[in-house]
C-alpha cells in the first residue's frame, strides 16, 4: 500500500461551510466520542442548541449508542438532506481550511483541513499504510457509524491527522502568510470549547509539494491522532460501495475520499494527555487487588497494554463494565456520579509527544485509547462538512 512516487493521497475537492447568517455558537459542537459518561454534559448541548441549524443534528454522540441507534440515524439523515436542501452550506472548492483553536488550556493550535484517499488509510499495521491508525481499532464500534454513512449525502469530521514536521514548513508557514487575511469563519465554541478562526487556503500546490517533502522512506505520512473509527468507517464504507463502480467512477467517487485536519505534533498547543479507565458494577475491592499485582512496564505503552489487558480479562470473567475518560477532573466527575455502580478509577500514564513517532515505530500500533490530543473541551468541533455523493 505504499505510496507511488510523485502521488498524494489527498484531495482538495469541496468543503462545505455553515452558510452566512448561521449562528456558529450553536451550530458547532465537540466530536461525538467525548465526555461518554457525561449526560449533563450532552442535556446541555440539547438545550443550547434548541432548534437551531446545529452539526448536534448531524452527528450520533457516542453516550447515545446503546439506545435506539435506527430512529437517531433517519433523523441525522433527514437533518443532512434539509440542510443541503435549505441552503444551509456555503460549498467551496479547489481549495483547503487553515484554522487557528484557542482553548482554555492552550492559546493556539494550528491544523489544516483538507480531505484524504481512504485507498491510502489502514488500521492494520501489517499494511504500512501512507496513513495509518496508531491506536488499536474496536471493531465493533464501527458499524453504527457505517450505517450512519450509508444513508448519509454528507459526512461532518473530526478526524485529526498528525504529522512529522520539525521545520514546520507547511502548517506554521501557511498561518504567517495568511493569518492578515480576513477569516471565512470566527467564533467562540460553545461549552468551553474556546475559539476558532478559519481561513481558505487557495494554494493547493504549494500544499502538496510541502507535504510531499514530509513522506518517510516506506511511505508514511499520516497518523492518524484522534477519530480513527470514524476514518475506519468511511474506509468500511467505500469497501463497501467501490465493487460497483467503473474504474473510472472509483477514481474519483466522493465516497472514496474522507475530510481531515492535519496537525504538526510539534505544534506547542497539541497537548498528548492519557485516557483514563472507569470500571464499574463489580466487586470493587476484588478488582483493585488485582490491579494493584500488575508491574509497570518499560514504557507507558507497556503499561497501558497491560493495565488493559487485565481489565478486559476480569470483566470476561468477572462482569462489569468499562468506560474512557479524558481528563482527570472527569475522571473524578465519572466517579461520583457513579457511586452506587462501584466505581475503580484506573488512572493511566501519559505519552510523550516527542516519544510518539519513536513508540510508533517500535510497536507498530499502540494499545486501543492509549492517548488523546488534550483536553475533552480541547476536541476537535464539528464545524465543516463535504458530500460524499455525486450530484
Amino acid at each position: 500500500m505504499k505510496m507511488k512516487r510523485n502521488t498524494l493521497p489527498v484531495n482538495f475537492n469541496g468543503i462545505l461551510l455553515p452558510a452566512a447568517g448561521i449562528d456558529l455558537y450553536k451550530w458547532a459542537v465537540v466530536a461525538c466520542d467525548q465526555f461518554t459518561g457525561d449526560p449533563a454534559y450532552w442535556d446541555a448541548v440539547e438545550r443550547l442548541v434548541g432548534d437551531a441549524p446545529g452539526a448536534y443534528r448531524l452527528t450520533f454522540p457516542e453516550i447515545y449508542l446503546e439506545s435506539d441507534n435506527s430512529a437517531r440515524i433517519k433523523a441525522i439523515h433527514a437533518a443532512m438532506n434539509a440542510y443541503l436542501r435549505g441552503g444551509m452550506f456555503t460549498e467551496y472548492r479547489d481549495c483547503a481550511v487553515l484554522t487557528e483553536r484557542r482553548t482554555p488550556y492552550h492559546a493556539r493550535r494550528l491544523g489544516l483541513l483538507f480531505s484524504v484517499d481512504l485507498e491510502a488509510y489502514s488500521w492494520k499495521p501489517e499494511d504500512c499504510a501512507p496513513i495509518r491508525a496508531t491506536e488499536g481499532t474496536i471493531l465493533e464500534r464501527i458499524p453504527p457509524r457505517v450505517e450512519i454513512r450509508r444513508g448519509a449525502p454528507l459526512e461532518i469530521s473530526h478526524t485529526m491527522l498528525l504529522i512529522d514536521d520539525p521545520k514546520r514548513a507547511l502548517i506554521e508557514t501557511l498561518y504567517e502568510k495568511t493569518k492578515a487575511r480576513p477569516p471565512v469563519y470566527d467564533t467562540d465554541l460553545n461549552m468551553n470549547g474556546g475559539h476558532i478562526t478559519g481561513w481558505i487556503v487557495g494554494d493547493t500546490a504549494a500544499i502538496s509539494e510541502s507535504l510531499a517533502a514530509l513522506v518517510k522512506e516506506d511511505g508514511f505520512l499520516f497518523a492518524v491522532g484522534d477519530g480513527n473509527h470514524s476514518l475506519a468507517a468511511a474506509k468500511a464504507y467505500w469497501e463497501e460501495i467501490k465493487g460497483a463502480l467503473s474504474a473510472q467512477e472509483r477514481g474519483d467517487h466522493p465516497a472514496r475520499f474522507a475530510l481531515c485536519e492535519a496537525v504538526n505534533i510539534y505544534d506547542e498547543g497539541l497537548a498528548f494527555e492519557p485516557i483514563h479507565r472507569v470500571v464499574y458494577d463489580t466487586d470493587a475491592e476484588k478488582f483493585k487487588a488485582g490491579l494493584s499485582r500488575l508491574k509497570s512496564g518499560a514504557d507507558a505503552v507497556e503499561t497501558i497494554r497491560g493495565t488493559q489487558s487485565f481489565i478486559d480479562e476480569y470483566i470476561r470473567e468477572h462482569g462489569g463494565a468499562a468506560d474512557y475518560i479524558h481528563g482527570e477532573r472527569e475522571l473524578a466527575d465519572a466517579v461520583k456520579r457513579a457511586a452506587a455502580r462501584n466505581p475503580v478509577p484506573v488512572p493511566m500514564p501519559k505519552i510523550e509527544k516527542a516519544d510518539f513517532f519513536r513508540l510508533l515505530g517500535k510497536y507498530g500500533i499502540l494499545p486501543r485509547k492509549a492517548f488523546s490530543m488534550g483536553e475533552g473541551v480541547e476536541k476537535r468541533y464539528y464545524l465543516e462538512a463535504r458530500k460524499i455523493r455525486r450530484g
